[in-house]
């Protein structure tokens, strides 16, 4: 598998686990007491937390970071990866109540769209006078 496909791949899966992170962090604070009646209680340990939060930073620096070196040396990916990450970690450790419920999802969201951006750049064309590859479209090369 070529590089370009990998990071490709893992771009789906960071975009997807970065979104079920910023839903699972704003439903959980809400169904809280429910979730050991549904036998879904280990979803609130702070186990399951850290490990989908080592999850994301493991697959954020596989595809994002290695993008950077390996394709188009843009910052844009980093950044959002860096603040994202800043404000799910941030957010759990120092954060209570109804504004960590409110930082934390945001900051999944911006791990994700940081996999969106990296995911546009990496599949597209090398044209630098366009933003996140929107302006254009590219022709798809049948063999």
């Amino acid at each position: 598998m070529t590089s370009k496909r990998l990071g490709s791949k893992l771009d789906h899966i960071g975009m997807t686990a970065s979104t079920l992170c910023a839903i699972h962090c704003a439903i959980v604070p809400i169904l809280i007491t429910f979730l050991p009646l549904a036998g879904m209680g280990f979803w609130a340990q702070p186990l399951f937390e850290w490990g989908m939060i080592s999850l994301a930073l493991l697959l954020g620096v596989s595809s994002i970071f290695l993008s950077f070196v390996r394709t188009h040396r843009r910052a844009l990916p980093l950044l959002l990866l860096v603040a994202g990450f800043a404000a799910l970690v941030l957010g759990h450790i120092y954060l209570k109540g109804w504004i960590e419920a409110v930082v934390v999802p945001l900051g999944g969201l911006t791990i994700a769209a940081a996999h969106f951006v990296n995911f546009k750049y990496v599949g597209n064309c090398k044209t630098d006078n366009h933003f996140l590859h929107f302006a254009h479209r590219h022709t798809t090369k049948r063999h």
